[in-house]
C-alpha cells in the first residue's frame, strides 16, 4: 500500500500515438489537507474512493488505499467534494516494463499535461521517452489536490 511514483511535465502530445488506453476522469476531494487526501474518482463507468497519506522526505513515496465503489455512489460523493473538481483524460503508455499514466487537464487546468510512473523502489531505473519533460515529483503545485484549489491557469 506504499505508492512510489515520479511525476514529469510533458513537452508535446506525441505520446498520444503510443497510448494503449484513454479514459476521461472526473475527481473531487472530500479532504485535501496535506496529511491525508480523500479523493472520489469517476473513471469511465467506474467509481473509486482513494485515501493518500503525506509524502515521505524524498517526495517519491506515500501510503495509498483505493477501493472501487458503485458509480452511482461516486457521482453522489462528487457532489459533496470541495470546490475545484478535476477534469482530465488519462492516457496509458507502456514503455519497457513500466506504464506511464499521462494526464491531459481541462477547465482551469487546461494546457497542463503531466506524466506519472509507478516504481517498485525509489532507485529503480526506467526508459525515458523523448516527450518527457522536467521532473516535478517534489513540486506540490502538480499534485491533483493542489490543482483543485489553485488551478494551473491562475498561477
Amino acid at each position: 500500500m506504499i505508492e512510489i511514483e515520479r511525476k514529469f511535465l510533458v513537452k508535446n502530445d506525441s505520446f498520444k500515438k503510443a497510448a494503449s488506453t484513454e479514459n476521461r476522469i472526473t475527481q473531487g476531494y472530500l479532504s485535501s489537507v496535506a496529511e491525508r487526501t480523500v479523493r472520489v474518482r469517476i473513471k469511465g463507468n467506474k467509481g473509486f474512493l482513494t485515501i493518500k497519506g503525506a509524502s515521505n522526505e524524498s517526495g517519491l513515496s506515500r501510503f495509498e488505499w483505493e477501493k472501487e465503489i458503485p458509480i452511482e455512489e461516486a457521482k453522489k460523493l462528487i457532489l459533496l467534494s470541495e470546490a475545484g473538481v478535476i477534469d482530465k483524460t488519462r492516457f496509458e503508455i507502456k514503455m519497457g516494463n513500466h506504464t506511464f499514466e499521462v494526464d491531459e487537464f481541462y477547465g482551469d487546468n487546461s494546457g497542463l499535461i503531466i506524466a506519472e510512473i509507478e516504481l517498485s523502489s525509489e532507485t529503480e531505473t526506467f526508459l525515458k521517452p523523448d516527450w518527457l519533460g522536467d521532473e516535478v515529483t517534489n513540486d506540490i503545485r502538480y499534485y491533483n489536490a493542489y490543482l483543485s484549489t489553485k488551478p494551473y491557469n491562475k498561477w
